[in-house]
């Protein structure tokens, strides 16, 4: 009776490892990367597959109908008066369908350094605390973004003999963690909905690839500054271009264009109810009477050219210079950019 339930037990035993290989082998098999190399794209600072500021129409990573895909990426960017931190990991399933998060951290230098100082002086003056989120140094904005993608039609890569494109369809969910930094700088919302349609077309006889992208948004610089303005949040349809030439399988060269809003053009800065006239007097005693003139804010539309090198379908690197215009109160954000993504 023992040998007959030690034996049923080695069976079971048996049957569970086999079960147990057999199922390794499904998700071994499940897990591909049919694709051609390159034509996984890379990841853009909002978490979704395509450029760098831009989503495409494709999906993420490397797999084809017959799989799933994924990947996770580490976006760096110095800039004259910020640094830009963007992580985050995104899944591609069957081609068809793309989950993404990505969490962004703009850390301020330079002019909002200076400000959140006289800040401090102020509040030393008026003996009480302006309640407006600028640190005198490292003020930072955090932004958590989570992103979906349905290829809708089309197929960007194998069917370049033709001129349909691949088309998708797309949103992202952003929510920013400096609520009073916001208010500060007068964005109506702190956290919001963008909807796009992206159509991208590989043409392989000229190694070309092309994308125009549509976002429907109220975001300003990307939401890192909120949502709307004084007059409220009301959405714009925002155009975006991508364009990519192949120099080998695998090196890309390309540029991007992405247009931006103008929700808080020409607001000055919310210092804790006190208007800039108000400030005047403060800012002369203090020697900085000219500060005044730079709390004016704008938005500029962004631009960057690329290199893209991809050494494996499990590894990307893309090199690139940004010009984003103006940020808030600081012009001229310039700079290079650095972008890792290891697929699995």
């Amino acid at each position: 009776m023992v040998k007959m339930n030690r034996s049923g037990i080695a069976r079971g035993l048996c049957v569970s490892l086999v079960s147990l290989v057999l199922s390794g082998n499904v998700a071994a098999e499940l897990f591909n990367t049919g694709k051609v190399l390159a034509t996984g794209g890379v990841s853009m600072i909002d978490g979704a597959g395509g450029g760098g500021i831009t989503p495409w129409a494709t999906i993420t990573g490397y797999a084809t109908r017959d799989g799933v895909n994924g990947n996770v990426h580490y976006t760096y960017a110095p800039l004259a008066n910020y640094t830009l931190h963007s992580v985050g990991v995104a899944a591609g399933l069957w081609d068809r369908v793309e989950l993404s998060y990505a969490k962004s951290s703009l850390t301020t230098a330079a002019t909002f350094d200076t400000l959140g100082l006289v800040l401090d002086t102020v509040s030393g003056v008026l003996g009480d605390s302006l309640e407006t989120g600028i640190a005198p140094f490292n003020t930072t904005i955090d932004m958590d973004v989570i992103g979906a993608k349905v290829r809708v039609f089309g197929e960007a890569i194998y069917d370049s003999d033709n001129l349909i494109p691949q088309v998708a369809i797309g949103a992202f969910y952003k929510k920013n963690k400096n609520d009073k930094l916001l208010h500060t700088l007068k964005a109506a919302e702190t956290d919001g909905w963008e909807y796009y349609i992206s159509a991208t077309k590989i043409f392989f006889p000229i190694n070309t690839l092309i994308n125009f992208t549509a976002r429907y948004t109220a975001a300003n610089q990307t939401g890192l500054v909120g949502f709307g303005g004084p007059d409220g949040t009301e959405e714009e349809i925002r155009p975006e271009v991508s364009i990519a030439y192949l120099l080998n399988k695998r090196t890309a060269i390309g540029a991007e264009w992405a247009a931006h809003g103008d929700n808080l053009n020409g607001e000055s800065v919310n210092l804790g109810g006190l208007s800039v006239t108000e400030l005047q007097p403060i800012l002369e005693t203090a020697g900085l009477g000219n500060l005044s003139g730079t709390l004016t804010q704008n938005e500029s539309d962004w631009f960057d050219a690329f290199v893209a090198y991809f050494p494996s379908k499990n590894l990307s690197m893309t090199f690139a210079y940004a010009w984003l215009g103006d940020i808030t109160i600081t012009p001229d954000q310039h700079g290079f950019y650095l972008s890792l993504q290891a697929s699995f």
